[in-house]
């Protein structure tokens, strides 16, 4: 049997409500600072949620040519400037690249929705005619990782995954699984998101899925803790570039952290409620730990998908506890989303940017806003306060609509 190739991680750029650096979104993250704010993206007069994670300094043209930046909507253009961010991060550029051997698998769950509300005013308005040329390819989903792959001469594999909130980590996952088959030497992968309008802000306030705290927006999510009242709307990217492993040595990269686990299941139960047993995301847990090779006891650190809702988060824990049993109480959790909010399919990409930083620093983000504890939660959150742990292997969860669930276990990089 040929022995599986390695996937190593070499670089990382973010785009988040944190900051528009790696170092600048952690070093905010560690210290339990929020992200959340007055929305601005979508004038929210009239709906029940005000607020919103927002990355409120980008400037697309910081990034991307002017008139570039005006044919992509905001999802895709985080999504370059991120992996542009990731390249340089890596030392790769298109003298140490094979353009047939690179490529790009991205997550996302909406496409460029704030444009498409955008052109749906112009269309009842001024007419179909007056619509926007560039409008159909600014909204299709693929075209984040087109755009990657137009921009920075990545001709090998490409793909699209749309998975709602467990797009990004399904994207690292797939990109990973690319290399392995021997499919591409180097991999762009993550996710990105940048849905917050009227639109979608009407869908979810309708559903009843978003916290109402806005008096303290700082304060609003909450995961875990008892006083929960929904998640935040959040947008962001976060990109990983992925390597096989003799090519990284080869070229002497800087080899942050490897991919040893990827799973991903199906609950198979409801369009939008989770698995209420929690099997469908302990299923998905339980196969990325295989995947690697190791057992639960293994695993140092969960980073959570803990969205601030009510029942993900009870289901989550209770899925944590199918999967490590009584060790469920000693593994260390947290959540990102407590300080950005949830990003959807982007969010998958900057969990996995905290992992590699996790490992790295032997630090452990808390989960801001935790007062309160919950009888259904009562696992260890890291509350309030970062802390230092030596943590040599992560395992990361997305959760998203449909039961669509996802995990990846990213450990300290040994030859």
């Amino acid at each position: 049997m040929t022995e599986r190739k390695r996937v190593v991680v070499t670089g990382m750029g973010a785009m988040t409500p944190l900051g528009e650096t790696v170092d600048e979104y952690w070093s905010n993250l560690i210290q339990g600072k929020s992200g959340i704010g007055p929305m601005t993206q979508a004038d929210p007069t009239g709906f029940p949620t005000t607020i919103a994670g927002e990355v409120r300094s980008f400037d697309p043209v910081t990034y991307i040519d002017a008139k570039e930046a005006r044919r992509m909507a905001r999802f895709a253009q985080f999504s370059v400037a991120a992996s542009l961010r990731a390249a340089e991060s890596a030392g790769l550029n298109a003298s140490n690249m094979i353009p047939e051997e690179s490529g790009v698998v991205l997550g996302n769950g909406n496409g460029g929705l704030p444009t498409t509300e955008e052109q749906a005013h112009v269309l009842f308005e001024r007419g179909g005619m007056k619509e926007s040329p560039f409008f159909i390819p600014m909204i299709l989903p693929n075209m984040a990782a087109a755009q990657i792959s137009r921009i920075l001469g990545l001709k090998g594999y490409s793909n699209t995954v749309i998975t709602a909130c467990a797009a990004g980590t399904q994207g690292i996952g797939e990109g990973a699984e690319v290399i392995r088959r021997g499919a591409a030497k180097v991999v762009f992968a993550g996710g990105t998101e940048a849905g917050i309008c009227q639109l979608s802000l009407g869908g979810f306030s309708v559903m009843r899925a978003l916290s109402t705290n806005n008096d303290d927006p700082t304060k609003a999510s909450r995961p875990f803790e008892a006083n929960r009242d929904g998640f935040v709307p959040g947008e962001g990217a976060g990109i990983l570039v992925l390597e096989e492993m003799e090519h990284a040595i080869s070229r002497g990269a800087n080899i942050l952290a490897e991919i040893v686990g990827y799973g991903v299941s199906s609950d198979a139960f409801h369009p939008v409620h989770p698995d209420e047993n929690g099997e469908g995301a302990a299923r998905a847990m339980q196969w990325a730990i295989a995947d690697a090779g190791l057992a639960p006891k293994d695993i140092d650190y969960i980073n959570a998908h803990g969205t601030s809702t009510p029942v993900n988060d009870a289901i989550e824990t209770l899925a944590i506890k199918l999967v490590f049993g009584d060790g469920a109480y000693h593994v260390p959790i947290s959540s990102t989303k407590s300080m950005i909010g949830h990003a959807m399919g982007g969010s998958g990409g900057v969990e996995a940017v905290v992992a590699v930083k996790t490992i790295q620093t032997g630090i452990i983000h808390p989960t801001i806003n935790y007062e309160v504890s919950d009888p259904a939660c009562d696992l260890d959150y890291v509350p309030n306060e970062a802390r230092k742990k030596d943590v040599s292997t992560v395992l990361s969860n997305s959760f998203g609509f449909g039961g669509q669930n996802a995990c990846l276990v990213i450990r300290r990089f040994e030859e």
